[in-house]
């Protein structure tokens, strides 16, 4: 059954996908367990896309920006898909939106949380190791990559986890990053996103910084 389920993710387009039991969640934050959206959830399966290495070449500020915005769509589709081949198998399946929308926003500190975390739903799935950016980094594709998840009632098991790849004595990530937003284990969001998100003359949304991600020597993996 979990090979079934992900070979057809990765038949979906998909480039990485792995699954975690619901126990793995024990340390989730309160309204942020996998059941507290769906009860019956036995097991996540997490998905990711990678993105082109060509894309930690150039400015953030419209090429990368647009792509990783089309990247989180087709995520999405790809959970969609993904759940009705799942509920064909005779479970009952919850695609997530991989970012937006969500409900959790704390105005003052400019902080926002996915209905569930993607990142840590990806490390407990052996997806990808977390780097000192926060960000998930698998062998394959580095920290070039999007992460999408789906809920499911049927209990499968739990892949083991990813290797530590994040470079123990490393901190290029930290050092560049120029609101100093990043501490190693987590992310001041309003000092992020201060510096990393506005608007041009046009009204486009534009990303002006990317340090962390690109940077990362295992940006595009090993």
């Amino acid at each position: 059954m979990e090979q079934k389920i992900k070979d057809t993710l990765l038949g979906l387009g998909a480039d990485v996908c792995g699954i975690a039991g619901v126990d793995k969640f024990a340390e989730a934050p309160e309204g942020f367990h996998p059941t507290d959206i769906y009860k019956d959830c036995k097991s996540v399966v997490v998905y990711a896309l990678g993105l082109p290495k060509g894309l930690t070449k150039v400015s953030p500020r419209i090429v990368y920006q647009h792509l990783n915005g089309i990247s989180r769509n087709q995520l999405d589709y790809i959970g969609i898909a993904g759940g009705m081949a799942i509920e064909a198998l005779g479970g009952v399946a919850v695609p997530l939106p991989c970012d937006g929308p969500y409900d959790y926003w704390d105005s003052e500190k400019m902080e926002g949380r996915g209905i569930l975390s993607m990142r840590h739903a990806a490390l407990l799935a052996g997806v990808g190791c977390m780097g000192k950016n926060t960000l998930i980094i698998n062998k394959k594709f580095g920290s070039m990559i999007n992460i999408g998840a789906i809920l499911t009632n049927l209990d499968l098991h739990s892949d083991p986890p990813h290797e530590n790849i994040c470079i123990e004595n490393c901190r290029l990530c930290l050092d560049a990053c120029p609101p100093k937003a990043l501490d190693g284990t987590t992310v001041n969001q309003k000092l992020c996103r201060q510096t990393a998100y506005s608007t041009n003359a046009r009204g486009w949304e534009i990303c002006e910084c990317n340090r962390c991600r690109i940077l990362c020597p295992r940006a595009s993996g090993l």
